[in-house]
């Protein structure tokens, strides 16, 4: 009897199947667990070499994997430790991190996480504001990459930069101080967040409406697997849907139907 839900040919076929190609830059946001039982997954450790195999099978050498290890240290009144300092994105992003191939970005609260031809590129030089145009997800944009989610929406951390962009009036800049550690140097430092008030819960993200109009458009692709799903879109895509929607509709992406100006 079959004991396995999916297996490494089957993430491959999925990625292929949403589109995900060969140099592509992706980025995920995941819950492998919610797939279920991988063929050959004995420890979390050959999990994550599965995965890892077959994400580069697609792409290739001239592929990029990037990850959010957000840590939100400065926001949270805590040190950032760049070498140290564990995600909370789940625990296919924390292997990135610890892989021994992999590139961290230095900011304090939205750190990313990235093996390939543009890891260099998206992690150097993190400004402050980490949603501003220089920020990875400018860099992310630029490249073309496509978002690509194990087991969530195809809602990402990228809408803040778009919404930024855009300049919302829900949601503002706001200054996080702290201490980072990087390189084995102590240094003070601040970085931005694009944040809403807590006290206007209609402020709130709601994502869901987006998720549905580009899935039921075609412009987000799907491909279940295993007892769960993969679903990509491109950071262009994304952000062109984006454009049009919130002009119709200024409280496209947050909970409340009516915005406090």
């Amino acid at each position: 009897m079959e004991m396995n839900d999916y297996s490494k040919e089957d993430i491959i076929q999925a990625l292929i199947h949403v589109g995900i190609t060969e140099n592509d830059s992706i980025f995920i946001h995941s819950n492998i667990g919610f797939f279920g039982r991988l063929k050959d997954g004995t420890d979390k450790n050959s999990f994550y070499q599965i995965f890892k195999e077959a994400i580069f099978n697609v792409i290739g050498e001239g592929g990029t994997l990037v990850v959010p290890v957000f840590t939100y240290s400065y926001c949270w009144n805590k040190i950032f430790n760049k070498e140290e300092t564990p995600g909370i994105c789940g625990i296919f992003s924390e292997m990135i991190r610890l892989d021994s191939e992999s590139l961290r970005s230095d900011d304090a609260n939205f750190s990313i996480a990235t093996i390939g031809k543009h890891a260099k590129y998206f992690t150097q030089n993190s400004p402050e504001n980490s949603f501003a145009t220089d920020s990875f997800w400018g860099r992310f944009l630029k490249c073309d990459g496509k978002f690509c989610n194990f087991n969530f929406d195809s809602g990402s951390t990228f809408i803040h930069y778009v919404e930024r962009l855009l300049h919302v009036p829900y949601r503002y800049d706001k200054k996080f101080t702290g201490r980072s550690v990087c390189d084995e140097k102590e240094t003070e430092g601040a970085f931005y967040h694009f944040v809403y008030d807590l006290e206007k819960p209609e402020n709130s993200p709601y994502f869901e409406q987006f998720d549905r109009w580009v899935k039921e458009m075609g412009i987000a692709r799907t491909a279940d697997m295993g007892k769960g799903q993969i679903v990509a879109i491109s950071a262009r895509d994304t952000l062109e849907v984006i454009k049009q929607e919130i002009q119709k509709d200024p409280a496209f992406l947050i909970m409340g139907s009516r915005i406090d100006q």
